[in-house]
């Protein structure tokens, strides 16, 4: 049985969630978000409800408020456990209280209590966070507004004895979006997943503009938001005004300094990739992995979508390199018991075993497959990349995270999340922590451009050698607050915070040198900065920056040591001054002006979204009364008939050999016909040649002998065959050039390796054969 959205009442009627209304503040590359979820109490008994929410990963949660009628509640930060006994007092003796509070395992994990609402009663609760915008590829910066912010849950009692609700095919609120943009650059567009009204500006130098989602939008999937601004590799350096309450010398009273570095990459430096490596290729095969990538009728499942992806990466190494394939659930397994070298029988071997992939290994456990892979001795001079593939959230965020730091020097670390419910703190943190890169499948997007791209970033040189160098006036001194950054690899951004402290008495300006190596070669760049920046521009460069201080903190702590309480006690002190989130505060606001106490007994609901249930508790627990770690994904990326499959996947062990129900076709069932693309590459030989054959002849729509027959006498078959595959994919295949990239320049390779006889010609009779006008020069041969 399926319920409705949101909370539920003990004869299983929706307490419903009214609207979502948020407000978007963007300041150059970093943001300001305020969401507004608006509710009403429809029980016939005080309520007291739990809402289990994501945030994107290293967000700063800096306002939380709820009000009620006419009274609203501002809370403040405080000490968790402190935060927690105020709330328990307050709602035990019938006072409405609120507490947000981060997980313990996941950063982005956020659980709201609300208490003691009264019958009939409407509560608006406010929750304002402030974030860094990730770059994308084509150098856009990114926000997403996850739409598992839905409560949506399967009923049932957990150990705590607290219902909770399911997922439903209709959402029954809606969302409103505003955006406004501020930024020392020109916006050049902004664009959305969803649809959104015209951009307006507000100033002639286009740097001042805001937009609204267009009316009706319905939340059933993320909202992802793409600016552009016109000189995003130039470097920049804003400050910050500290707030005139806050005292002279704290990180608050001071003013603040951000400096974007976000290194642009020559051609030549974009064309020069390395030959060796050791490439390990990590694929989470939990249960829902067997779920569609979209809602479309031509989705494929995730699971294939991988397959087809490393089809595409074992045809793109470069021969020598070194190659492993792990896939993990509730356990794990690998291809080769350690890393072999990349040739045609190991390549060979590694395809047939890529086609029996399936969907069946239970549950998203991480944290072992990676302990192994770390085990493992490097091999002298092919550094290790590995490539993690996750469509969930694990329970030991922060363990895994830590681990992927411990190792940094030793390799790097390239992920992606597929579907609304991967979870970013996650899939962000282990690209932040092992060097690497973060990608995002969402929607309709496909796999393998994106991994494509990043095993370009791979394979690229890198910047290093980053130094930062400060000249300010006699009296002033800068603190830098974030951690050293030792690479930034091609499409990485730097976001540097720093804190400005004392006074100069004559000069008003400073200036930052930032020096960096790119393949040998010194870049110098210097920014100017005010030290007397505009008063009231807001606090959000000083929040991040303490967000980024506490997080230094906690990874301080949880690595262990002798000063354990004084970094803890810090932590609260920085939280609770900056008025930002941590793991050891919490926000608390207990009303303690309402007029009469709630009476009668309280009824409690727990609203947890899908894909965090599993976040606060460790594996089999069912911590706060969150739902079975089966039930961790956000049910919106499949049909209710997949997400009764997700249980079964989830959370029973299959038999040896046996896949899940959802990936076994019927008798009846045609298989799906296979991409052209795909079909070609999966022909292709490690080396980068292809055979002359039928199934050669057929991608390209002829037989045997008419690719034959046009072959001249002196052309080896093999080069024949080879540069016709070449044409096609130049001639047919141009849009998804990013993902045959690699399989085409070693193709060229090869055949100026044969140094064959006749190749001018044969590229024209190629061309007459296929009907294509393609060059010589634009094959590379």
């Amino acid at each position: 049985m399926v319920n409705c959205c949101g909370l539920v009442s003990e004869k299983n009627q929706p307490v419903p969630l009214k609207s979502i209304s948020v407000e978007l503040q963007v300041r150059d590359h970093v943001a300001s978000v305020s969401s507004c979820l608006q509710y009403v109490n429809e029980e016939e008994r005080p309520l007291e409800a739990v809402f289990v929410f994501p945030l994107p990963a290293d967000a700063a949660v800096c306002h939380f408020s709820a009000r009620i009628g006419e009274q609203e509640i501002v809370a403040e930060v405080q000490d968790k456990q402190s935060a927690r006994d105020q709330y328990d007092d307050a709602v035990s003796s019938g006072q409405q209280a609120f507490l947000l509070e981060e997980s313990e395992e996941s950063s982005d994990v956020f659980k709201l209590s609300v208490g003691c609402l009264s019958p009939g009663q409407k509560a608006s609760i406010t929750i304002v966070y402030i974030i860094e915008l990730s770059v994308q590829a084509d150098d856009a910066l990114r926000f997403c507004l996850p739409a598992v912010l839905n409560p949506r849950y399967t009923p049932a009692v957990s150990a705590a004895g607290v219902p909770e609700v399911s997922s439903a095919s209709v959402i029954p609120y809606t969302l409103s979006l505003s955006v406004e943009v501020r930024s020392s650059d020109r916006i050049s567009k902004l664009e959305s997943s969803c649809p959104l009204d015209p951009l307006e500006f507000l100033d002639a130098q286009h740097t001042h503009a805001k937009v609204n989602l267009s009316s009706g939008h319905r939340f059933d999937k993320d909202v992802e938001l793409f600016l552009y601004y016109e000189n995003s590799h130039h470097p920049s350096a804003v400050v910050e005004a500290g707030a005139s309450v806050a005292e002279s010398g704290s990180l608050m009273g001071d003013p603040a300094l951000m400096i974007s570095l976000y290194p642009e990459f020559p051609a030549d430096v974009m064309s020069s990739l390395a030959s060796q490596g050791e490439f390990i290729f990590v694929v989470d095969r939990s249960g829902s992995m067997g779920c569609k990538m979209h809602h479309g009728n031509d989705a494929q499942m995730r699971i294939e979508s991988a397959r087809d992806t490393l089809l595409l990466l074992l045809k793109s190494l470069p021969m020598g390199c070194y190659f492993n394939i792990y896939g993990f659930g509730s356990r794990f397994e690998s291809f080769f018991p350690q890393s072999v070298v990349y040739s045609e029988d190991t390549m060979e071997e590694a395809l047939k075993r890529v086609k029996s992939m399936r969907a069946d290994m239970g549950g998203t456990e991480i944290l072992q497959p990676l302990k192994h892979i770390y085990s493992q001795p490097c091999y002298p001079d092919h550094p290790r990349q590995l490539f993690i593939f996750t469509d969930g959230e694990v329970w030991n965020t922060k363990e895994v995270l830590d681990l992927v730091k411990s190792h940094v020097y030793s390799h790097r670390c390239f992920s992606f999340g597929i579907g609304e419910g991967a979870s970013t703190a996650l899939i962000t943190g282990m690209a932040r922590e092992g060097s690497g890169h973060a990608q995002f499948i969402t929607g309709t997007d496909r796999m393998q451009p994106k991994v494509m791209q990043s095993l370009r970033f791979a394979l690229q040189p890198a910047v290093d050698n980053i130094s930062v160098d400060w000249s300010v006036p006699e009296g002033v001194t800068v603190d830098m607050l974030s951690p050293s950054i030792n690479t930034l690899f091609q499409g990485q951004r730097a976001l540097i915070y720093a804190q400005i402290k004392g006074q100069s008495s004559g000069q008003t300006e400073g200036s930052v040198t930032l020096k960096y190596r790119l393949k040998d070669q010194p870049v110098t760049n210097q920014l100017q900065f005010t030290l007397k920046p505009a008063e009231d521009t807001g606090l959000t460069i000083h929040r991040l920056a303490a967000r980024s201080v506490i997080r230094s903190l906690e990874l301080q702590e949880r690595a262990g040591g002798a000063d354990m309480e004084n970094i803890r006690r810090r932590i609260v002190e920085l939280s609770v001054q900056a008025g930002v989130s941590s793991a050891h505060t919490a926000f608390i606001g207990v009303n303690k002006d309402s007029k009469q106490t709630v009476k009668g007994p309280l009824l409690q609901r727990r609203v947890p979204v899908a894909r965090m249930m599993g976040a606060f508790g460790g594996p089999g627990m069912n911590k706060c009364g969150m739902a079975p770690r089966m039930m961790r994904r956000s049910p919106m990326q499949c049909d209710i008939q997949s997400n009764r499959m997700r249980m079964e996947c989830d959370s029973v062990s299959f038999k040896k050999g046996m896949a899940p129900r959802m990936m076994r076709r019927s008798p009846m069932q045609a298989e799906p016909q296979k991409d052209p693309l795909l079909q070609l590459i999966s022909l292709q030989k490690a080396a980068g040649c292809w055979e002359l054959n039928a199934s050669l002849a057929a991608v390209f729509g002829k037989t045997e002998d008419q690719v034959t027959n046009q072959k001249a006498v002196q052309v080896d078959g093999s080069v024949w065959a080879t540069v016709l595959a070449l044409i096609w994919l130049y001639a047919f295949k141009s849009d998804q050039q990013v993902e045959w990239q690699f399989v085409a320049m070693k193709s060229a390779s090869w055949i100026r390796s044969q140094k064959p006889n006749g190749l001018s010609q044969c590229v024209c009779d190629g061309n007459a054969l296929l009907g294509c006008q393609v060059t010589e020069d634009m094959l590379g041969i």
